[in-house]
């Protein structure tokens, strides 16, 4: 069984920086992949960015790639989501995602992974 509890959630401004934090506790950190995924209200939750337990990243192309940054620390079993540029279609509810390793190189499939956590609210103002 693995834990994730997230933070570092909160209300800022457009333009502005946040760091979410994943900390993972269970089982061996090395062996999952982890992945962020977000969830707006009324809409679908969708996969932002993930890191797989072999250090590949990925990020969702439409509005991630180039403002988001995934990064993880094996020494606290954490995984990180950098959001830099932060735009008020931003806004959503963050979870954080874990899965067993696995050889599918796709971290989008939200039916996928296994383990969550309670998500962290992240608000953007305009």
């Amino acid at each position: 069984q693995v834990r994730l509890v997230e933070s570092g959630g909160g209300l800022i401004q457009s333009g502005d920086s946040l760091r979410l934090s994943c900390a993972a506790s269970g089982r061996t950190f090395g062996n999952y992949d982890m992945a962020w995924f977000r969830q707006a209200p009324g809409k679908e939750r969708e996969f932002v960015a993930g890191s797989r337990w072999n250090g590949d990243s990925m990020f969702n192309g439409n509005f991630a790639k180039g403002r988001f940054t995934i990064s993880r620390d094996s020494t606290k079993n954490t995984v990180y989501l950098q959001m830099n540029n932060l735009r008020p279609e931003d806004t959503a509810v963050y979870y954080c995602a874990a899965r067993i390793k696995t050889l599918n190189p796709s971290m989008a499939v939200k039916s996928s992974f296994n383990y969550w956590g309670q998500g962290t609210q992240v608000t953007v103002s305009s």
